[in-house]
């Protein structure tokens, strides 16, 4: 017989913890992941994905992010997991997310499986182009039940890109340079998101290459003679020493456009495939295709967010 100790003990217990309940998802490298219907903490492992957390209201859930999770000024708050190539899982872990973030550009699939491993869904997203941009805002939006906040965005972001497509109908691309780093020149090849910004912006790279950050010679610049060089800066006034210090410089002082002043200085943002991209890209079309902007300016009231930054130094 049982002994009553053990029979009162067992009537007593308390039942086992449901599991909470989920909802599946598939991620967008074709990953099923079961996500909990209600994410109370979220851990970002981009500096896009947080900006696309805060752009859906979601902020005050996010748990931790990256050392390069710079935007909005509330993302550096938050508790750093570390780099994004390598983040550091014990601290993820710790700050117990019910939903973790990757994006494959930036995030190792070992870290995601690692992560998986130790019960953590991960959702990852894989942008690479402007539209693409805009289906992470729309995904999310799902996962996290922030419908209310996407849908309206996601709406708003497309609508801006149609309005910039008639705009610059039948205008000839300008061809630019887009300067990534100066000392190696580091430019961008032509199948990256930022290629793709640049086309909807109404420019086309000169440099034409699969390799996504290709080194480029100065030489093989000169000889293609951009029309504009475009710089991407936090703040404008930042790169116009910079620009000074090129124009002294053999190569550089070659190239026309520097000569000119046809340099533009635009958002960082158009690095991040994240809703402030269609900032920046706003800002370059403007800058390169006033003449397509001049005639309806009146009738928006929506100036793209950081347009004083974006600038045509020195002209």
């Amino acid at each position: 017989p049982v002994p009553a100790q053990t029979r009162i003990a067992q009537t007593t217990a308390e039942p086992p913890a449901a599991a909470p309940a989920t909802h599946r998802f598939t991620d967008e490298i074709g990953r099923r992941v079961d996500v909990p219907m209600d994410v109370k903490r979220i851990v970002s492992l981009a500096p896009n994905l947080t900006e696309i957390v805060f752009a859906l209201g979601e902020g005050d859930h996010l748990a931790g992010d990256t050392d390069f999770c710079d935007y909005p000024p509330e993302a550096t708050q938050k508790p750093r997991v570390g780099g994004p190539v390598n983040p550091n899982l014990e601290q993820i872990v710790a700050l117990t997310p019910g939903l973790v973030l990757a994006t494959k550009a930036i995030n190792r699939r070992e870290t995601v499986e690692a992560l998986a491993r130790l019960g953590l869904p991960v959702y990852v997203t894989d942008p690479h182009s402007v539209d693409e941009m805009i289906t992470p805002v729309e995904d999310l939006g799902s996962v996290l039940h922030a419908e209310k906040t996407a849908v309206p965005l996601v709406e708003d972001l497309r609508a801006r890109l149609s309005d910039l497509d008639r705009r610059l109908a039948g205008t000839v691309p300008r061809r630019v340079l887009f300067v990534v780093w100066t000392d190696p020149l580091i430019s961008i090849g032509r199948d990256t998101f930022i290629a793709d910004a640049l086309r909807r912006a109404g420019a086309r790279s000169v440099v034409d290459t699969t390799a996504e950050w290709p080194r480029v010679s100065l030489e093989e610049i000169v000889r293609l003679q951009p029309e504009f060089v475009v710089f991407a800066r936090a703040h404008a006034g930042d790169t116009q020493q910079d620009i000074d210090a090129l124009r002294t410089r053999p190569g550089w002082r070659d190239l026309s456009a520097l000569r000119r002043g046809d340099i533009v200085v635009i958002s960082e943002a158009i690095n991040r495939p994240a809703p402030r991209m269609v900032d920046a890209i706003e800002q370059l079309a403007r800058a390169l295709h006033s003449e397509s902007f001049a005639s309806r300016d009146r009738q928006s009231k929506r100036a793209p967010h950081v347009t004083e930054e974006a600038c045509a130094c020195a002209r």
